[in-house]
């Protein structure tokens, strides 16, 4: 009598017909292999046919993020390591930069690699996360009682198979300290057949967990994203996005405004808006910072405040986020402040409380 085997889940199936190779890359999209060979010799590449198949037109906001590019290896004034993880892992896998918060990395692998990763150093090198470290880190939790949040991250936590994830989000439930779990995925964008509703089963017993996901351009809201985000939604996930701000990519008004309406309508709130780290190989995704800000202006003055992320910058050396934000504070005037509305016209408004509350318009 045959064996029935286990049957292997469709998202996995799809995953493993990934572009990882050069020469598959110039199969599906013409590349030459030549000039990215040296680039994922050094950088891995991994496309998934699913996030292949939004690749519309050569060098469009699909490609730019996840088609080697020559110039990742012409930067030599980026770093490995920009945000100093390393210094602050007391244990490998875990980041303790924040007293109250911590970071466990329990995968090194992604739907695909985007190129502009802050994690390039590891992610898509090397064997998978040694569960080893995992349990290492779980005791360090477990002995630090300031810790009452803990993030998943990695590379991808989602792609680790459901009875691994189940298992770790167990143990990190049982410690009593830790109040809140985050998972930081960008499957639902890039893989969201991962999202099934067994793993939504899942994470509906561990909460309060919230989702923090990762879309970068309203070509990437696909039906398919959006029935994956309302799976999670429907099960009781708060989901929210970080966004990087991208050259080419998304570094438009009216790009960011879209996509930033478009989260909102597949109920995942707008988190953070990252300024580009100064990751090694990534400076031609980088843009001045006054870019950002005029963009995160626009969307205040012209869209929901629920579609208004906040700007910030990850500072180098492990400094922690700092906002980046537009001053409606103009000056003060007087015994008045004068500021700035929606229109981008005057208005002031009194310094003192008491009888003085009603802000007047000038001009």
């Amino acid at each position: 009598m045959r064996r029935s085997g286990r049957r292997r889940p469709g998202w996995l199936s799809l995953l493993l017909r990934s572009v990882e190779s050069a020469q598959a890359l110039h199969r599906h999209l013409g590349v030459d292999p030549g000039s990215i060979l040296p680039v994922i010799q050094r950088y891995p590449m991994r496309i998934n046919p699913y996030y292949l198949s939004l690749i519309q037109n050569p060098q469009d906001p699909i490609w730019k993020q996840v088609v080697p590019d020559p110039r990742e290896l012409e930067d030599p004034q980026g770093l490995e390591d920009p945000l100093e993880e390393e210094k602050h892992s007391p244990v490998p896998n875990l980041i303790h930069r924040y007293p109250d918060r911590a970071l466990l990395i329990v995968s090194n692998r992604c739907a695909v690699y985007c190129r502009f990763c802050n994690r390039k150093r590891k992610v898509g090198k090397g064997p998978p996360v040694d569960p080893g470290t995992i349990r290492d880190a779980l005791d360090y939790i477990r002995h630090h009682g300031e810790i009452r949040e803990v993030l998943l991250s990695g590379g991808d936590p989602l792609l680790l198979p459901d009875e691994m994830l189940e298992g770790i989000l167990t143990e990190l439930r049982a410690i009593p300290h830790v109040e809140i779990l985050r998972i930081g995925s960008r499957t639902p964008c890039t893989l969201p057949q991962r999202i099934t509703w067994g793993l939504c089963r899942i994470l509906k017993r561990f909460q309060p967990l919230f989702l923090i996901t990762h879309f970068n351009h309203p070509k990437e809201l696909t039906p398919q994203a959006r029935a994956a985000c309302g799976r999670l939604a429907d099960s009781g996930i708060p989901l929210a996005c970080q966004t990087v701000l991208l050259r080419g990519v998304n570094d438009q008004k009216e790009v960011m405004a879209e996509l930033m309406q478009g989260l909102l309508t597949m109920r995942v709130r707008p988190y953070y808006l990252f300024q580009t780290d100064l990751v090694r190989g990534t400076a031609h995704f980088r843009t001045p910072i006054e870019r950002g800000i005029e963009i995160v202006d626009h969307l205040r003055r012209k869209t929901s405040g629920l579609c208004v992320p906040h700007y910030v910058l990850d500072l180098p050396g492990g400094g922690g986020k700092a906002p980046l934000t537009p001053s409606c504070l103009m000056e003060v005037e007087g015994d008045h402040y004068l500021l700035v509305d929606h229109e981008g016209e005057p208005r002031s408004y009194p310094r003192e409380t008491g009888n003085r509350i009603k802000a007047n318009s000038r001009g």
